[in-house]
């Protein structure tokens, strides 16, 4: 039989924290009324429950599972905002990476054939050209893979967020993921000018001690620069966690980096033939008990680099740059907190 990998124990207790943030079902509207219009308020708790699986599963750097707590935060909340669940990866189900017209062929199939194709979609963790458990995208002179993703056929990616994380090490390693993310923003942008791109980086809050406080407020710094770039990002985000020191990400295995893709989009994974394994109901309970305590700190960070104005100004780009018969759904959220901001009433 085969054994849950760190990132199928991970995917287990991720959907089930996404889950359990839905109210009643539904996504909640994150638009909020204020005197002057709107703003939008990220979930924080979901996303600081999220933070502690990676610390819960003792996950190491190498396995993904840490940063990836951030893909499936920022994927939630492009939901959260209205947009299409499919055109949105990684998707909230397995495969994380399905094509839009592969999921609605899937729907329009009648219960047999849809049963057939879903079991042999999600048995496998990627299938070459079909699926996938993380994608990639042609920039201007080279492949880059792209941490989370809002595409479709008919419109090409609209949504581009890279995303980093550092809980150890921070002289050493900021200065190599900033020149990485200079890099990336410049390629991506040249091919895809008109998608929304963002950055997210994650760092550990014992980076403000005395040793590494010079370190911070130059992370802090420069991640507004890079927001305010015309050909790098639209926006930044700069993410402070603070957790307790026992359960803290191992520095032993550092991130390797992406290498050289030699194939875009879907099945680019190498592992195609590996099994996909889940949890059952009693393992994701028990880990969801057993989650440590994981605080995102704001206090010392600039509101522009924040995650509600990182998550406006993305989304609001996206509304801004389409037909308005386009992202229904996102628009009529945000409108709903407008006419209650003008005291119109919905």
């Amino acid at each position: 039989m085969a054994v849950p990998t760190a990132k199928d124990k991970a995917w287990a207790i991720f959907d089930r924290i996404v889950e359990d943030a839905k109210v009643d079902g539904e996504y909640d509207n994150p638009w909020r009324s204020t005197p002057t219009g709107v703003t939008y308020e990220a979930d924080i708790e979901t996303l600081q429950r999220l933070l502690a699986v990676p610390l819960h599963l003792r996950a190491t750097v190498r396995s993904g599972v840490p940063a990836l707590a951030l893909d499936v935060w920022l994927a939630f909340e492009l939901r959260r905002a209205g947009f299409e669940p499919d055109a949105v990866w990684p998707r909230a189900e397995h495969p994380r990476i399905l094509p839009r017209p592969v999921a609605a062929l899937l729907r329009s199939l009648p219960k047999k054939q849809q049963a057939e194709l879903r079991e042999r979609l999600t048995r496998e963790s990627s299938i070459k050209q079909v699926t996938a458990s993380s994608a990639s995208i042609l920039g201007k002179n080279y492949l880059k893979q792209v941490d989370v993703i809002m595409t479709d056929w008919a419109t090409g990616p609209e949504v581009l967020i890279s995303t980093k994380r550092m809980d150890s090490s921070y002289g050493k390693n900021a200065p190599n993921r900033i020149e990485e993310s200079y890099g990336d923003a410049k390629n991506l942008r040249l091919r895809h000018p008109l998608a929304a791109l963002g950055f997210l980086m994650a760092v550990r809050s014992d980076i403000r001690n005395e040793r590494d406080e010079l370190t911070f407020r130059w992370l802090n710094d420069l991640m507004q620069k890079l927001g305010r770039e015309e050909d790098a990002y639209h926006a930044t985000c700069f993410l402070l966690m603070e957790y307790p020191a026992d359960v803290s990400v191992s520095d032993e295995d550092h991130e390797e980096p992406d290498g050289i893709v030699q194939d875009a989009g879907p099945g680019a994974d190498v592992d195609a033939e590996e099994e996909h394994v889940a949890l059952s109901d009693r393992e994701v309970e028990a880990a969801l008990q057993s989650l440590p305590s994981v605080t995102v700190q704001t206090d010392a960070v600039d509101r522009r680099i924040l995650p509600d104005a990182f998550l406006q100004t993305l989304i609001e780009r996206v509304l801004d740059i389409t037909p308005v018969t386009m992202h229904d759904k996102a628009r009529r959220r945000r409108t709903t907190a407008l006419d209650q901001a003008s005291g119109a009433g919905v």
